[in-house]
């Protein structure tokens, strides 16, 4: 389990394609402190470390997370927003998140709102009753709120703070970005989906 905040940016430093991919990843991590076996949220994908050495840890992704995720599109030097899984007693600063990747949605344009920047993206027609506004979502492993949801989309506001201390500081529209939805809103939808049938 996450929390939606992002401890350290990496880089895709290798990408070895075989029967899975193999990702090698830059990261200030200690790898001295990571287990292998260990599993680490990748711009929201939970996964697990196969291989370390200092200055960086090896995951592998199935071709299924390939399919389901962004990740088909990493390549050599891609920013990934990194966190570590919690430990009992961690603060939950963000909300819960599992690093089950429910669909991509991409940035449809970023415009300047005070300090902030404001993002909208597109949401697929099956995740838009589990969105909300106020709630919560996990973008590329980012917990945020949403400010407005609508036909089109849902737009959410990207504080200073976060623009720096993840990869939305330098992301553009049309980039894809992988979307988690709010377990608390799946089980409420899933509980009042029983109460019509």
């Amino acid at each position: 389990m996450f929390t939606g905040i992002v401890t350290d940016i990496g880089r895709v430093d290798k990408v070895e394609p075989t029967g899975d991919t193999k990702f090698v990843i830059a990261s200030q991590y200690d790898s001295a402190l990571i287990a292998i076996g260990a599993s680490i949220c990748c711009s929201g994908v939970c996964l697990t470390v196969v291989d370390k050495a200092p200055g960086w840890f090896a995951v592998t992704a199935s071709a299924e997370t390939l399919a389901c995720s962004n990740l088909g599109g990493w390549g050599l030097g891609t920013a990934i927003n990194l966190e570590r899984a919690l430990k009992v007693g961690d603060e939950l600063g963000g909300h819960i998140v599992s690093g089950h990747v429910d669909g991509v949605v991409e940035i449809t344009g970023i415009e300047s709102d005070g300090d902030s920047l404001r993002f909208r993206f597109t949401l697929p027609d099956e995740l838009a009753p589990y969105v909300a506004p106020k709630g919560s979502v996990c973008l590329d492993g980012v917990s945020l709120t949403v400010n407005e949801v609508d036909e089109s989309g849902f737009g959410i506001n990207i504080i200073p703070h976060t623009q720096k201390m993840t990869t939305f500081g330098t992301a553009a529209a049309g980039d894809r970005i992988n979307l988690e939805i709010d377990v608390l809103a799946r089980y409420v939808a899933r509980l009042a989906q029983k109460e019509t049938l």
